[in-house]
């Protein structure tokens, strides 16, 4: 093991003009994250100057045998906090070999919406509460749970600390470092009110960039708990009973509402997202019914409603939000495994277009 170690850490700085590439894209369930690694000549900080490349669609679910070949189009570049250096992770979409995106590739579509010109002159920010749970590899039970049983009752794990209490905290520390060291505006972590799950916050980061940042966190999360051995889940509900599920708050503000008078904005955008609730429940995730209960801090999802500080509502509106008269209000439905270029779109195309 000591020499893979020492294999794992060569320093690829003895050949300064190539990088290692990690490739990212989305899998075929439309939630499952795929990468693989090519070597690249040179530095490159451009996405538009690295080249496209392809993979294998009928082992992914996203194309059949005869017509497997899938192209992926670089988007986002980020440093590789793995392998460190000057290499990087890549952030792509997925395109048929004809150019047209597969039906998984939800960022074409959001790139469009947020590229809108009323869309870029309303300059929206997204920050994105990204809640998640760790499980026991074997068991799939939550980290720090008695195998077949239960922990005492929710109360002392929010923020909490203690080997009773906080489960995981390496694992969260060390992808909250990552992230950082990659570049994504991720803005801090605590532990949630269900033990074993916890939440990254991502942003305030503009435009489709929130997107790309939220989905390369959640690439880097689920390699580092491949590398200790513990099971990713962003299932909305992973454990049954009373206890909280797991969402993706979703804080937005545009120009507008960050400017003197932004309150009416603000309440002008809740009305809008009120007349299409059904449709912005249908794609904030699946499973979330299991969620929207109207218990564990959560609004019933067949009921829009909106309050100041609520997070009973469908919407919260902070109290410093109402006090300022401008600021940014939290869309509280989107599940934990949300597609945020779905989500983050979705928002513009409502509350601005």
């Amino acid at each position: 093991m000591s020499l893979l170690n020492n294999l794992l850490h060569i320093d690829l700085f003895k050949n300064p003009n190539q990088i290692i590439a990690e490739y990212i894209w989305i899998g075929g369930s439309g939630a499952d994250l795929r990468s693989k690694a090519r070597t690249l000549e040179g530095l490159i900080s451009d996405p538009a100057k690295l080249p496209k490349w392809n993979y294998d669609g009928s082992s992914t679910g996203q194309a059949t045998g005869k017509d497997s070949e899938i192209i992926i189009h670089p988007q986002a570049i980020f440093s590789d906090p793995f392998r460190k250096g000057k290499n990087v992770l890549v952030m792509c979409d997925a395109y048929t070999p004809a150019g047209k995106p597969i039906p998984t590739n939800k960022r074409w579509k959001a790139a469009e919406i947020l590229s809108h010109p009323k869309v870029v002159a309303e300059a929206p920010w997204y920050g994105i509460e990204q809640e998640y749970t760790l499980l026991q590899k074997d068991v799939g039970w939550p980290l720090g749970w008695p195998v077949g049983g239960f922990p005492g009752p929710q109360g002392p794990y929010y923020c909490g600390i203690g080997a009773d209490k906080a489960f995981g905290r390496d694992i969260v520390d060390a992808h909250y470092k990552a992230c950082l060291y990659a570049g994504i505006n991720i803005s801090g972590v605590n532990a949630e009110v269900m033990p074993g799950q916890w939440e990254f916050q991502v942003g305030p980061v503009a435009g489709i960039a929130a997107a790309d940042q939220v989905w390369v966190a959640r690439y880097i999360l689920e390699r580092i708990t491949e590398i200790a051995g513990v099971v990713l889940s962003f299932d909305p509900k992973p454990m049954p009973g009373d206890w909280n599920g797991a969402g993706a708050h979703t804080n937005f503000s545009t120009k507008s509402m960050r400017e003197d008078g932004g309150y009416d904005v603000i309440k002008k955008a809740i009305e809008k997202l009120s007349l299409r609730h059904k449709e912005h429940i249908l794609a904030y995730g699946d499973g979330n019914e299991r969620r929207l209960t109207g218990n564990h801090e959560t609004a019933n999802m067949h009921t829009f409603s909106w309050g100041v500080t609520d997070r009973g509502a469908s919407i919260r509106v902070g109290r410093e939000t109402e006090k300022d008269g401008k600021g940014y209000f939290e869309d509280r439905r989107p599940a934990s495994n949300m597609d945020p270029y779905v989500v983050t779109s979705m928002i513009a195309e409502t509350t601005i277009l």
